[in-house]
C-alpha cells in the first residue's frame, strides 16, 4: 500500500497534459535573451509561481511521510511532474510506498499500525488518501488488540461457577 499524499487531482490548476504551456511567438534570433522567463507573459509567470509553490508543498508533504515512516518506507518519494511554461518540471503530486503488512505477533502489529498511522497523518494537511491509510492502520491495530484479548481470555484458567449461599 502506498500513501499517495497529494494527487494531481487535488490541484487547483490543470496539468500540462490537458493544458499546453503558454507559448509566445519566438523572437528573431538576434532578440533572444539568456533568461527564458523574460519572454513569458504575465499569465505564464503567474503559473510558474503557482507551480513553484505547489512543488514545495508536495515535496514537504512527502518528506513528512518519509520521516515518520521510518523502516516501513519501502521506497523514497515518487512524484508526478508538470512542465511549466519555462520548460522546468515541477512536482504536482507524489506518494511514498509503505509496508502495511501485519507483524509476526499482535504486539508487533500494534506497533506497525501506530507507525503507519503516524506516517499517514504526518503532513500538516493530510490528504483524503492519507486519512484512508490511517483509518486502515487503526483497524489493523483494533484487530491485533482483539487477538491479544482473545489469547488472554483463553489463557486464563476456567473459573468454576460458585454459589454464594450467604447472600
Amino acid at each position: 500500500m502506498s500513501i499517495g499524499a497529494l494527487s494531481p487531482s487535488s490541484i487547483s490548476y490543470t496539468p500540462a497534459r490537458e493544458q499546453p504551456p503558454v507559448r509566445e511567438p519566438s523572437p528573431p534570433a538576434a532578440e533572444k535573451t539568456t533568461s527564458s522567463t523574460t519572454q513569458l507573459s504575465a499569465e505564464a509567470l503567474a503559473l510558474i509561481d503557482q507551480l513553484k509553490a505547489r512543488d514545495l508543498e508536495v515535496r514537504q508533504h512527502e518528506q513528512a511521510h518519509m520521516a515518520a515512516a521510518g523502516g516501513l518506507a519501502t521506497s523514497g518519494a515518487s512524484y508526478t511532474y508538470q512542465r511549466g511554461p519555462n520548460g522546468v518540471s515541477y512536482a504536482i503530486g507524489g506518494e511514498v510506498n509503505i509496508d502495511t503488512s501485519p507483524g509476526a505477533t499482535p504486539e508487533e502489529t500494534i506497533q506497525r499500525a501506530r507507525t503507519i498511522q503516524a506516517a499517514a497523518l504526518a503532513p500538516a494537511e493530510p490528504s483524503g488518501a492519507d486519512r484512508s491509510v490511517a483509518a486502515q492502520a487503526q483497524q489493523m491495530e483494533v484487530q491485533a488488540r482483539a487477538e491479544l484479548a482473545q489469547r488472554a481470555y483463553e489463557a486464563e484458567p476456567a473459573a468454576s461457577p460458585t454459589l454464594d449461599v450467604y447472600a
